[in-house]
């Protein structure tokens, strides 16, 4: 899952960042709205982290452009004023939820999982595909109920899948969803750590084609 935060204070913008990278989130961060919104204009993002107070554009106005512009990405907002009119007007440009700083970091990685788990096809906060068990909460990776053990691109390749079992992606819509933008490497990335997953989901007894390439398109989870 890849995230976007705006936030203009490197004080809480690098250790979020890192924070949410322990999470197995890439993340890509803007200092200020207009940057924001050339990273939205480019990039697919799984969640908007958007401070309200920014130069440039500040984060109403951008979530306003993004909803104008037909941008349906949940956005979560970051403001340092609890008042109603904040959370009025942030509610009002689009936001699906708001977070007042100084923030409690476990509940505001519980309000990224609640928002990102809208519009998946299960309402489950664990994700399954036959004998197998993703739980985005803890990061846990089991098959017939026996840990699985992935690196940190694995995991979110494989949670990638899961929640879009019926999408197939390419390698470039791969990168673009699970590498940030400075750190995004070339496509033949893609099929090695895809080729470590698979062997890994074999040993385990989920079968060598669990994740199956669709020629010339790319890679899906295992249909039927």
């Amino acid at each position: 899952m890849k995230i976007l935060l705006v936030e203009d204070d490197e004080r809480i913008a690098f250790p979020l960042a890192e924070a949410l990278s322990d999470q197995n989130y890439a993340v890509d961060v803007a200092e200020d709205g207009e940057l924001g919104w050339d990273y939205l204009d480019t990039y697919s993002y799984s969640l908007v982290l958007l401070d309200i107070m920014l130069p440039q554009l500040n984060g109403i106005q951008l979530c306003q452009r993004m909803r104008q512009r037909g941008l349906q990405t949940p956005v979560l907002m970051l403001t340092a004023r609890d008042t109603s009119i904040d959370k009025v007007l942030g509610l009002d440009a689009g936001a699906d939820d708001y977070v007042v700083k100084p923030f409690d970091l476990q509940e505001l990685l519980a309000r990224i999982r609640a928002l990102l788990r809208r519009g998946t096809v299960t309402l489950s906060p664990v994700l399954t595909w036959g004998t197998l068990e993703l739980d985005p909460n803890t990061c846990l990776v089991t098959c017939d109920r026996q840990p699985l053990a992935l690196t940190p691109k694995e995991y979110q390749l494989l949670e990638l899948l899961m929640r879009n079992p019926q999408r197939t992606f390419s390698r470039n819509d791969i990168l673009n969803h699970l590498w940030a933008a400075e750190d995004t490497p070339g496509a033949e990335t893609v099929k090695v750590h895809m080729r470590g997953l698979r062997q890994k989901l074999a040993l385990a007894g989920a079968g060598p084609d669990f994740v199956e390439t669709v020629y010339g398109l790319g890679y899906r989870l295992k249909q039927g």
